[in-house]
């Protein structure tokens, strides 16, 4: 867990911070002062994009020390205190079967959706284990797994020029001291909120909305995201 530390004291890090999601995710937290580590099974390439990411966070950071460092994917589990899971989901079980050591006692945020696409467009794929974040608390069950950041899109994470992002985290998840520190974290982000979504078994349904945004942006050309009302 997180010794009751506040979040901005936690080092997050990001299980493919060097695909778009964890990138974007990377910038915008490491642009707030949060110390970031990226992972990737490559460590070369993650300390690339790490230092790739912490130039673009230095230029809108105001007042805060910018910290983005890369590794691997089994270093970061271990170094970092709270860890988010950015990978895609055809290896999502394979890099965490590997990773259940380092990841125990910690708060695991899962955003991998299980998304296919065909010549109808973007579809749910279907989960054994019924979500991926259910997967996740399979495959990691000494770790507190939360379902949160599905629903932002990579484009406006790492676009910059937008100093916030018009939006709402959606978090699920079975244990309060982890939801109530990932609904911290969400809202590190400028503009955006998280907000609780219920238990771990309703990942489900949040990660498929996914899949409706997805085609909501290709109809109208947009990058759009979720806003609870009303809360």
């Amino acid at each position: 867990m997180t010794d009751g530390r506040a979040v901005e004291e936690l080092v997050v890090g990001v299980l493919g911070g060097t695909g778009p999601q964890g990138r974007g995710l990377a910038v915008r937290l490491a642009a707030q002062g949060q110390r970031v580590l990226l992972g990737s099974r490559d460590g070369e390439r993650a300390a690339e994009v790490a230092a790739q990411v912490a130039e673009r966070a230095a230029t809108v950071a105001t007042g805060v020390e910018v910290s983005v460092t890369g590794g691997s994917n089994v270093d970061v589990a271990g170094a970092a205190d709270l860890v988010i899971v950015a990978v895609p989901f055809v290896g999502h079980a394979a890099t965490l079967a590997e990773l259940a050591t380092p990841l125990a006692g910690k708060i695991v945020v899962d955003c991998v959706v299980p998304m296919g696409f065909d010549e109808l467009g973007a579809y749910v794929l279907d989960v054994e284990e019924g979500s991926v974040a259910q997967q996740a608390a399979a495959l990691l069950p000494d770790s507190h797994v939360v379902g949160a950041f599905h629903h932002l899109s990579a484009t406006l994470l790492e676009d910059l020029s937008k100093p916030t992002i018009d939006g709402d985290v959606m978090v699920v998840g079975d244990d309060r001291a982890s939801m109530d520190t990932v609904q911290a974290l969400a809202g590190r982000l400028p503009g955006m909120r998280g907000i609780y979504a219920g238990r771990l078994r309703n990942a489900r349904q949040v990660e498929a909305l996914t899949i409706n945004l997805v085609s909501v942006n290709r109809r109208y050309k947009v990058h759009a995201g979720v806003r609870i009302t009303d809360v």
